[in-house]
């Protein structure tokens, strides 16, 4: 998007480089201060970071960054894989996307969950963020793997999938949840939405014509696919693949490489 690249270019010398690996981190300083800390006074300090919209408005206003802090999993071998875990995650998406764009997804994230709770009193978990960046991850790069257990490889689409699968049922029980969950998840469908129905359209658009083709009575020799620049066919040569534009010209997989 071009509003994004020019924000980029004036304020990206200003983005935390590695924030998803910093934010796992404090997750994990938080959870060892729990662990040394009495039951009370770990229920206060929990307290302390929590997002409470009416200490907020008391001016407390720390409470917009810290509650992300809190970790979802109180046990230390789950928080140690969870953060060897959101560290891969993170580094995949500073790769992918570079510092500037992470920070972008992560603060809008934390932006729209503070709004819905300072207006609506919603909760905003963190877990939500979390769960927002594996699904950018694995939108990214569904066919990485990960072992379960160290001994199963999955891949992440599938892991995604489970996770959206958990949460879907989590608003199947308890409707209220509806509302929050979409805005918890509003910087994914904002970044990846549009891209989702571009493609869904073009599908359609190639499912149209392909039954248009098959349904004529056309003579033989008649093409189905031809590429716009250097105008090959399918019969010209079988083994080309053939991707619709966003113009709705069709482009082959040999042109696709020299404009690289």
């Amino acid at each position: 998007m071009r509003l994004i690249s020019s924000l980029e270019a004036k304020f990206g010398r200003f983005a935390i480089p590695g924030l998803v690996q910093v934010i796992a981190m404090f997750q994990l300083l938080v959870l060892f201060m729990v662990m040394v800390m009495s039951p009370e006074g770990a229920a206060a300090y929990l307290m302390f970071l929590d997002l409470n919209p009416a200490r907020v408005m008391n001016g407390e206003v720390w409470r917009l960054i810290t509650h992300v802090f809190i970790p979802g999993n109180f046990s230390l071998i789950w928080a140690l894989i969870g953060t060897m875990f959101m560290m891969w995650i993170g580094r995949g998406l500073d790769d992918a996307w570079g510092a500037f764009r992470v920070n972008l997804y992560i603060f809008g994230w934390m932006f729209v969950v503070t709004l819905g709770a300072l207006i609506f009193g919603w909760p905003a978990p963190g877990m939500f963020l979390y769960q927002t960046l594996l699904f950018a991850f694995a939108t990214l790069f569904p066919n990485e793997e990960i072992m379960i257990y160290f001994i199963l490889p999955v891949k992440m689409k599938w892991v995604a999938l489970l996770s959206a699968g958990m949460t879907a049922f989590l608003v199947m029980r308890d409707p209220s949840f509806l509302l929050p969950v979409l805005a918890c998840h509003l910087n994914y469908l904002v970044v990846f939405g549009p891209g989702f129905v571009s493609e869904r359209a073009k599908q359609a658009r190639v499912v149209a014509r392909r039954g248009r083709f098959e349904s004529a009575k056309l003579p033989e020799g008649t093409f189905f696919h031809q590429c716009s620049v250097c105008q090959k066919t399918e019969i010209d040569n079988p083994q080309l693949d053939f991707r619709v534009l966003d113009s709705g010209d069709e482009i082959c997989t040999e042109c696709r490489a020299k404009r690289g």
